[in-house]
């Protein structure tokens, strides 16, 4: 029997300050629900940095998934792509770290 495993994708990155409001709108309006609607996507919690801290990400994002390949799959990738943030922020986004996390049991 498979272990029910959950793991995190967690998202860190910068966008120039002069965008944050068309990002944050974009973010919280259509990136997010598309991406909660993929299936095995078990929750989303976005995050701002509260003091600056150098070379740390300003945005984070934490994504609660049920497989570390789900990032990966056709379903994200056709979410992601939806709605303007492949064409309006993607290309002014900077210092992406992504990382997967599995959860210790």
């Amino acid at each position: 029997m498979k272990e029910n495993t959950e793991y995190m994708w967690l998202v860190q990155l910068d966008i120039p300050e002069e965008l944050d409001d068309e990002f944050n709108r974009i973010y919280n309006d259509e990136h997010v629900p598309f991406i909660a609607k993929v299936p095995g996507v078990l929750g989303v919690q976005r995050y701002v940095l509260e003091r600056p801290n150098a070379g740390v990400q300003r945005y984070a994002t934490v994504y609660r998934v049920d497989s570390p390949d789900l990032p990966q799959t056709p379903e994200w990738r056709a979410a992601s792509a939806q709605g303007e943030w492949a064409s309006k922020i993607r290309p002014h986004t900077s210092n992406a770290s992504l990382s997967m996390f599995r959860a210790i049991p």
